[in-house]
């Protein structure tokens, strides 16, 4: 029966790994990814790759945990940044994850092919022995062949995990990065293991998809502390801009009281600040929060992220027209970031005065232009585009949105809807007629699936 759960707990957990990032919640904030993009470029140039084709993601889960899932793609889970206490340690787990995407590892998969060629002749003999009536050896035949499938799978798992921390030192020490956060982020695990009692036996080692933590920590550390760069220093402002994202992130997604117990009013320093002003205005405390807000931008005036900051505050509480100054600014200072550019081109359409609504057209299309990932500036385009009765290009920037959500029904009918008004042979006549075939494709696998 111990061997049935177990099984049952991979299996779980391998479905759960299966999932498309696209059906998990997405992070999306423009400090946060400028950050995260300064801190991976120096280590994704190392492992050979364009650091303009690498993304990191944060994904909204407060578990401590990390993954590639193909392509070239980092997703990071919320958790693990709010566990991290340098951004050094967050490097360490890129430079991992990156030795995942070099390898290969998510395309060929081989550990896997090769468990289920074990496990469909187990249960292939098992099935023979079952018609010749001999139940008892037809179950111990399935039961050894799943053994021989999950210790298949587990031994390529573990000599994946092994073979990117390899990587990931090799690409922290080509950048002149120091190890040390990778090795104290991996006696974080461990103490996390020591907390809920887990504790080092043969079945633990069996079970396990990543080498033994105490062994990694171990490997590592006489690696790291050969290398040239192990006494690096660490950088200052790297370090002090995680420290903002941080709080930010925390302030967005933590409890209120812990946000005021791990950042009381008597701190007043920019992570602080950060923390307190996104926790209030989730409170719906405007005033408090601008407070804090206005506190950031007597320190640094021109700095886009406070400003966008104290315009998203003015927006989401109503008060769309006074958010504008502090929103066009932040949207020039950033050089038009696409995220920031999108909540002022909604600030803009928020004010219901038709006057703004050439300019909210001009900032979105530009946002979409740069980005086109980004599902809440194609609706608002399209509002734009509907306002101006434009509903060809609503229909479009619809399909457009609906299509990064995953509503494939909905995308699919937006798409056959604008394709019909479009002028036939246009650029945009041919992105709904593209829209359209891919919602059509996935809704059949999605049926096929069932």
């Amino acid at each position: 029966m111990r061997l049935i759960s177990r099984l049952l707990a991979l299996i779980a957990a391998i479905t759960l790994m299966a999932q498309p990032a696209t059906a998990q919640s997405i992070l999306r904030d423009a400090e946060t990814e400028a950050l995260l993009h300064d801190m991976a470029a120096p280590l994704i140039t190392a492992a050979g790759l364009n650091p303009n084709n690498v993304d990191v993601v944060v994904i909204n889960d407060s578990s401590l945990n990390a993954f590639v899932a193909g392509g070239q793609a980092v997703y990071i889970h919320s958790g693990l940044l709010n566990a991290a206490s340098t951004a050094n340690e967050v490097q360490g787990v890129i430079a991992h994850e990156l030795g995942h995407i070099t390898g290969g590892h998510i395309i060929s998969d081989g550990g896997s092919k090769a468990a289920g060629n074990i496990s469909i002749l187990s249960l292939l003999l098992g099935a023979a022995a079952a018609a010749a009536g001999a139940g008892d050896a037809a179950m111990g035949v399935i039961m050894a062949g799943q053994q021989a499938a999950l210790g298949k799978y587990l031994a390529f798992s573990r000599s994946q995990e092994s073979t990117a921390d390899a990587a990931g030192a090799q690409y922290l020490s080509k950048a002149g990065i120091t190890g040390r956060g990778s090795v104290e982020f991996f006696k974080k695990l461990q103490n996390m293991e020591f907390r809920y009692g887990y504790t080092r036996t043969p079945d633990n080692e069996f079970y396990r998809t990543h080498p033994m933590t105490g062994d990694r920590i171990a490997t590592l550390q006489d690696t790291y502390e050969r290398d040239p760069a192990w006494n690096a220093p660490l950088d200052p402002k790297l370090e002090a801009r995680f420290q903002r994202a941080k709080a930010k992130l925390f302030g967005y997604l933590g409890e209120p009281a812990q946000i005021m117990r791990t950042y009381p009013e008597t701190m007043t320093d920019v992570p602080a600040r950060y923390a307190r002003a996104y926790g209030f205005h989730r409170q719906a405390f405007p005033d408090k929060a601008l407070a804090e807000a206005d506190a950031l931008l007597a320190k640094s005036p021109t700095d886009p992220y406070f400003l966008e900051l104290k315009g998203q505050i003015l927006l989401e509480t109503g008060k769309p027209a006074e958010a504008l100054d502090a929103l066009r600014r932040a949207t020039d200072l950033s050089g038009n970031q696409p995220l920031i550019a999108t909540t002022f081109g909604h600030a803009l359409i928020a004010t219901e005065n038709p006057q703004n609504f050439a300019e909210a057209e001009k900032v979105l299309k530009n946002a979409v232009a740069r980005d086109r990932e980004n599902p809440f500036a194609w609706y608002q385009l399209g509002v734009v585009y509907a306002a101006n009765g434009d509903m060809a290009r609503a229909h479009l920037a619809s399909a457009e949105q609906q299509v990064l959500n995953w509503q494939m029904p909905q995308a699919l009918r937006s798409a056959e809807a604008a394709e019909a008004q479009l002028p036939k042979g246009s650029a945009d006549w041919l992105r709904a007629q593209d829209i359209a075939m891919q919602a059509r494709a996935e809704i059949e696998r999605s049926q096929k699936r069932r």
